[in-house]
Order: C-alpha cells, then sequence, then structure tokens
C-alpha cells in the first residue's frame, strides 16, 4: 500500500458519494451489511442542529464525525478553510459565521466534490464561499492568509498527518485557530487493517492513537490544544481496538 494508493481510493469513493449520495458505508457504497464499515459509519455520523436547516438539508452528506463549528469561535470580517469541504456544509456555515465582509473557502481534491459544492453554492446564494481544489498536505493557500481551519472528519483519511498539521500551521495567522472533528483510535491498529483500503476510505484504518494525534499536533507547533468533545463508539469485542471521535480546538 503506497499513498497514492490511499488517496486514489478516497478520491474515487467519495466521487461515488458526491453523485449518489450517501455516508462512508451508506447504501450507495457497495458496503456488506454486519461489517466493521457499516458499524462505525452509523455510530459517527452526528447531526447539525440550531444552525439554517436550508443549508443542512442541501449540503450534509452524513461523512461527519463532529460539529466543529460549533466550538470555533468566528467572528464577522474572519477567512475560515475547511479542509476536505465535500459537498460545502461547514463552508457555508461558516461563510454565514462571517459576514459579507469575511470568506469561507473550502478545500477538496475531488472534482465531483468541488462540482457539487458550487451547484450547493448557487442554489443555495452564498456568495461569500469559495471551493478550491487542492490536497491538504500541500495547500494552494499562502501562509499566514488564515483565520480559522475546520475539517470534518477528515484528517483521519490523510496519509501523512504530520505535514497536514504543518501545512494547516503555516497557512495560519499568528493566533489563529483549528478546530476538528476526527477519528482516534485506542490502542495500535493491526498492520492488517492499514492495509485495507476500503477501511481506510471508510474513516477507520488512517486514524492513529489518540496520544499520537495529540503529539503531532504539538509538534507541529500548536498550542492550547482543548478537547470539546469526545465520544467512544462501541465495536464488536473482537475488535482490538478502540475508536473515538474528538472535536479538537489548537492556537498557533
Amino acid at each position: 500500500m503506497t499513498t497514492p494508493d490511499v488517496k486514489e481510493v478516497v478520491r474515487e469513493k467519495y466521487g461515488e458519494i458526491a453523485m449518489q449520495g450517501g455516508s462512508c458505508c451508506g447504501p450507495n457504497c457497495g458496503c456488506d451489511t454486519d461489517t466493521l464499515l457499516e458499524t462505525v459509519s452509523l455510530l459517527m455520523n452526528d447531526k447539525y442542529t440550531n444552525v439554517d436547516q436550508q443549508i443542512v438539508e442541501a449540503a450534509d452528506l452524513g461523512l461527519g464525525c463532529g460539529t466543529p463549528l460549533a466550538f470555533a469561535d468566528m467572528v464577522e470580517g474572519m477567512t475560515v478553510l475547511d479542509l476536505g469541504s465535500g459537498a460545502g456544509i461547514d463552508v457555508f456555515l461558516a461563510a454565514k459565521k462571517v459576514g459579507p465582509t469575511g470568506k469561507a473557502i473550502g478545500l477538496d481534491m475531488t472534482d465531483e466534490m468541488l462540482k457539487l459544492a458550487r451547484k450547493n453554492k448557487l442554489k443555495l446564494g452564498i456568495e461569500n464561499a469559495h471551493f478550491w481544489k487542492g490536497e491538504i498536505e500541500d495547500m494552494p493557500i499562502e501562509s499566514n492568509s488564515i483565520d480559522r481551519i475546520l475539517s470534518n472528519c477528515v484528517i483521519n483519511l490523510v496519509p501523512d498527518k504530520r505535514k497536514a498539521f504543518a501545512e494547516m500551521y503555516r497557512v495560519l495567522k499568528p493566533g489563529g485557530k483549528f478546530t476538528i472533528s476526527d477519528i482516534v483510535s485506542i490502542g495500535d491498529i493491526p498492520a492488517e487493517t492499514r492495509r485495507d483500503l476500503e477501511l481506510w476510505a471508510g474513516c477507520v484504518s488512517g486514524a492513529v492513537d489518540k496520544e499520537e494525534y495529540l503529539r503531532i499536533v504539538r509538534e507541529a507547533g500548536f498550542k492550547n490544544l482543548t478537547i470539546g468533545t469526545e465520544k467512544k463508539y462501541s465495536l464488536d469485542q473482537n475488535v482490538p481496538f478502540g475508536l473515538v471521535s474528538i472535536t479538537l480546538t489548537a492556537e498557533k
């Protein structure tokens, strides 16, 4: 298994989701029932509440494992970047928060997702939402230009997490923050599971141990780490590791 293999499978899987709708292991993703992949997908999806339901209805594909925007202290005029923006739900909600003097940018590597997000932008009429193509490990974003970064259940899909967090640190302004909801593991994920590309695309195989994840964030230079929510998932007792969704905020 190589990094290009992982990215190609993730790109293909999420391209299918964009065209058909559904979650990481929904009815349109070709997963068998009673699998680890389906179990995790059904457990992890958090619902958006107390936000514009028109945006939720248009742009929520059920791919998240948290609601990071609820923990991000955004104000009018900020520039916000959403990593792995999908159909655009967090971009549109952020665009509303920062107002017409601010800007919300969605970054995604999947053409089909970008097409869907831009279609949703036209439908919703949110002019300060923008969608750019790019990879999290090598962002087409100017250094020191972003006030807030959001991401929802995406960093676990990235093969090189150290590079991803280094890029986040680079593009944030001094004093800028990220708020990320993501899947981490409790205990080591076996090598056999790591090699399963279907489980990579399903937000399982790419998860790293929670303490390692926090260590990577600190080593990238971030400070003031705060976990806003933490939700453990009940897996089959034969699975030798645990999975947890966390919503983490940290500051440059």
